[in-house]
């Protein structure tokens, strides 16, 4: 049976390790004022010269921080204050003064996030990556990213691959676009020593 899904949807906040309720706390980062790569709703990012970014390209051992939820700055036109649910690039707030991120940086929250391709039982617990540049839609600011089921790794990619989520219209993990959960890798930023 296929999956309902027919696109990448980014990663959503669920549970978090060993079943205790999310917080769905976030943490603020920057932006760099007029940085040149969209950043969409759901999408994997990590921190670059002190500054938030995509994690979702080459290599797949990108330390994540956490997962984009928002971003605030004070307009350039209005000068008001303005929450987007995505940075549209590029955006250079009132005064270049860079732009607040807002992260779910909590290591062990777990995600929902569809597959690009089927999944084998024995792909559980493996580690993958995120979809290469898979972007999102300007329309929702939501990012369609992926799992890449390509792109797997027994321990050092950035994504690891738990279970199958409870979606009955995306639960069919022999065809692409399944719901699953994962977590950060254990090899990310918590753990990262270099």
């Amino acid at each position: 049976m296929a999956n309902r899904n027919s696109a990448g949807f980014g990663f959503i906040p669920a549970a978090t390790l060993g079943n205790t309720p999310a917080t769905q706390g976030l943490s603020k980062y920057w932006i760099d004022a007029a940085s040149t790569v969209d950043l969409y709703h759901g999408g994997a990012v990590e921190i670059t010269s002190g500054y938030v970014t995509s994690a979702e390209l080459t290599p797949a051992t990108r330390p994540v921080i956490g997962v984009l939820n928002g971003i605030f700055y004070n307009a350039t036109s209005t000068k008001k204050p303005t929450w987007a649910n995505w940075y549209e690039q590029p955006i250079t707030p009132a005064n270049s003064e860079d732009i607040q991120a807002f992260v779910n940086d909590y290591p062990f929250q777990e995600y929902v996030v569809a597959t690009d391709a089927a999944v084998t039982r024995a792909g559980f617990m493996e580690t993958y990556e995120c979809f290469t540049n898979t972007g999102g839609t300007d329309a929702t600011g939501v990012s369609s990213t992926t799992l890449n089921i390509g792109g797997t790794d027994a321990s050092t990619y950035q994504w690891r691959l738990i279970r199958e989520a409870e979606d009955p219209e995306n639960e069919d993990i022999t065809a692409a676009y399944c719901s699953v959960i994962v977590v950060q890798s254990t090899n990310q930023i918590v753990t990262q020593t270099t």
